[in-house]
């Protein structure tokens, strides 16, 4: 096959536009997959939770085999998630694709992650094949929406194309756009053998299995080849391609997509974005060799205890939690121990979905039982001596006269809103010390607004509060900005004097007073009476903000004592009034395990 009838593509839009059923009809008609094998759900969403959720997790690819104007083609397909979570494995499907087919649903239009991808194909200089998916609903507006594409986007009307994935409706023409449009891979097939590595899974009997985009070269079974990145070489057990399932083949040649089965044992010696590497005639040596143009490692942002609900399960989580990083690179985790909750891990995740779908996942696929803490974000601290440390948890925090900064990460938010609630959404951002950065019209209803945020503003509840403002109507995309120095503080929560590490939190001067006076207000309905009052207090520092106090249980002394001096009262009143003072001096306050995870509960 020649290079020139290859084409890699792959397919992005907001999420439940349509992607993996248009990818569905795609293997049909190119006979990919017998109609009998079609399975209800979609076919390239493998995992259970991708089929009851209907969304897409991981990328996925295929190939496919097509005749188009009598000659044979071969069609590199990648699936790619929609939610804004994912969009790391977008990035990494743009760098192994020439062309990308961008999906708007009709009767919704463009939404802000279908901008978000569409930019992020363009960056990558990647053809765009517009198309309009479910024209078969009786609400969908072609011209309406299509005038949108062009406006938004500045593609040309004549190429965007009405299609319904439902009913197949168009597909072809969607393919032949494909082949006519998307540029083969410019690729040589003798030389240096070089391999980008957009993904690698771990599988039970193959070991890890990298997909490569081969740039130049060939490989074949028995090959030697390096990892240019972690330096380490592999004997090649299997090369071949996805239709869908691993499809053996004698050779990969320059242009196409495909796996090599590696033989190691852990994902992280094949990391995503490094470059697969053997010498060719050109004989390169080693250290000349250059790395191709990968990824970025994959930043966490949003950080969150996770605890099992039995103390002694904490290897089995410590298990399960390796065996899952296998499969998603974008997870970390390092060991942390709670006074409240005991052994656990703190994970990384690129979002609140993802931080869902991995608890999921554990529970699901590990029968684990979990309790996961309220979602917080990494700071940056800048102590008195110039030296910068990260911190994930507010435990992590030095003294405060050690430090001369704290900095905060901060996100760009685009969100796509019918213009009647822009004023809604203004209040929200400005209430989460958000700043408006800019405001487009789209068309005569919908407006594009952007905001600079804290990410600590939007990790918990921003998005529910979004749609809920907005009916429902609102979508958003955020990406990452930088990190900024800010009046942030620690607020500690002291019960009966004594401080609470685990209920601490890092919060905004402004905020430290309404986010102490909740916590106070919970923990005197939770935290059961004793013999003596207890006191619960949110503080800055010495300073204290909010205050609650649990009043104690008193037995009435003085109801057997009847008539006389009112002296005789008052010398019960006092010894009983002595003895609670004692009681307080030894006494201990037991904290119960709800009163913890009323506080540290993501879904508080």
């Amino acid at each position: 096959m020649k290079k020139r009838n290859i084409r890699n593509f792959c397919i992005i839009a907001h999420i439940d536009h349509g992607k993996s059923t248009l990818a569905d009809r795609f293997l049909e008609l190119t006979s990919t997959v017998a109609k009998r094998d079609m399975k209800h759900g979609q076919l390239l969403d493998t995992m259970d939770i991708e089929q009851e959720r209907g969304i897409t997790i991981k990328l996925q690819p295929v190939r496919m085999d097509w005749n188009y104007e009598g000659k044979d083609y071969i069609l590199n397909l990648i699936d790619t998630p929609g939610h804004v979570d994912f969009s790391y494995e977008v990035s990494r499907s743009l760098a192994a694709c020439e062309g990308a087919i961008l999906v708007v649903d009709a009767t919704q239009g463009i939404e802000a992650q279908t901008l978000a991808n569409c930019y992020l194909a363009l960056d990558h200089d990647l053809e765009i094949i517009p198309v309009l998916n479910k024209i078969d609903l009786p609400s969908a507006d072609v011209e309406g929406r299509a005038k949108e594409l062009v406006d938004a986007l500045g593609v040309k009307k004549e190429d965007i194309i009405a299609v319904s994935a439902k009913e197949g409706t168009n597909v072809e023409k969607v393919l032949a756009k494909v082949i006519e449009m998307v540029p083969p891979p410019s690729a040589t097939d003798d030389g240096e053998f070089k391999a980008l590595i957009f993904d690698s899974v771990y599988d039970s009997y193959k070991g890890v299995v990298t997909y490569v985009s081969v740039k130049s070269g060939t490989v074949k079974k028995g090959d030697k080849l390096y990892f240019l990145n972690t330096k380490k070489q592999i004997d090649v057990l299997e090369v071949g391609y996805f239709k869908p399932k691993y499809t053996p083949a004698d050779v990969l040649h320059a242009g196409e997509v495909g796996y090599v089965v590696t033989g190691l044992k852990s994902v992280r010696e094949a990391r995503v974005g490094d470059t697969l590497w053997q010498s060719g005639s050109t004989k390169v040596e080693f250290d000349d060799a250059k790395v191709l143009e990968g990824y970025n490692v994959v930043k966490p942002f949003v950080f969150a205890g996770v605890f099992s609900t039995d103390a002694d399960d904490y290897s089995l989580l410590r298990d399960a939690l390796d065996k899952l990083q296998i499969n998603d690179s974008a997870l970390s985790f390092v060991p942390e121990h709670s006074g409240a909750l005991g052994h656990g891990f703190r994970c990384g995740f690129l979002g609140l979905l993802h931080m869902e779908i991995v608890q999921e996942r554990l529970e699901r696929e590990y029968d684990m039982n979990l309790i996961v803490t309220a979602p917080s974000v990494s700071y940056i601290i800048e102590m008195n001596d110039g030296e910068e440390k990260l911190i994930s948890s507010p435990a992590e925090l030095p003294d405060r006269v050690l430090i001369s900064a704290i900095k905060e990460p901060w996100v760009k938010v685009e969100i796509l809103v019918p213009k009647e609630y822009v004023g809604s959404v203004m209040t929200l951002c400005s209430e989460k010390r958000g700043v408006s950065k800019d405001m487009q019209y789209l068309d005569v209803n919908r407006v594009l607004m952007t905001f600079e945020l804290p990410l600590a503003s939007i990790v918990v509840d921003f998005y529910d509060q979004l749609k809920s403002v907005t009916s429902g109507y609102a979508s958003m995309n955020y990406e990452y900005l930088d990190y900024r120095v800010e009046d942030l503080v620690k607020l500690d929560i002291l019960v009966a004097g004594e401080a609470v590490d685990a209920l601490s939190l890092i919060v905004h001067r402004d905020n430290a007073f309404y986010v102490g006076s909740g916590i106070t207000k919970s923990l005197k309905k939770l935290i059961p009476r004793a013999q003596f009052p207890i006191p619960i207090q949110a503080a800055v520092g010495a300073k204290v903000l909010a205050r609650e106090t649990i009043s104690a249980y008193r037995k009435d002394v003085t109801a057997g004592l009847y008539g006389g001096d009112i002296s005789r009262k008052r010398k019960v009143l006092q010894k009983q009034k002595k003895g609670k003072k004692r009681m307080k001096m030894m006494g201990k306050v037991e904290m119960p395990q709800e009163a913890f995870l009323a506080v540290l509960r993501k879904d508080k």
